[in-house]
């Protein structure tokens, strides 16, 4: 789903414009990477307090727009610094997901951050061990 769109603000705009009229598809895109890289990720809680966010009924319109554009810079492979570079590929995306949460922290409910504690515990423990 997401592969398909360039790092281009038209296609990150066309990306979120399909995360919010398909919901269902963005989101098993979004777990897949959530448990094939996200869990090892220093900043993977934030990742998933930004889902529980944008994602709550009760969460209003403008925040839900801005977590899932942060959630949607995280799953585009090519962004600013693309995600194939060692060392530094999540730089951007951290500092996205960061200004996000940040501006919006009135919003981000103690529930989003423990339910994002648990999924981050479980996706842990699922992953495979690497030799």
């Amino acid at each position: 789903m997401f592969g398909q769109y360039s790092a281009t603000w038209q296609g990150a705009e066309a990306l979120a414009r399909r995360v919010a009229s398909s919901g269902s598809e963005a989101q098993r895109e979004f777990w897949h990477k959530a448990q094939r890289v996200a869990a090892g990720l220093p900043f993977a809680e934030d990742v998933l307090t930004a889902h529980y966010c944008a994602f709550d009924r009760h969460t209003p319109f403008h925040v839900k727009a801005a977590m899932v554009g942060a959630i949607a810079y995280f799953l585009l492979p090519d962004d600013l610094i693309p995600d194939s570079i060692p060392a530094i590929a999540y730089a951007d995306d951290a500092a996205v997901l960061a200004a996000a949460i940040k501006y919006f922290s009135s919003h981000i409910r103690p529930e989003h951050r423990e339910a994002a504690r648990r999924t981050l515990a479980r996706l842990r423990d699922e992953a495979p061990s690497r030799p």
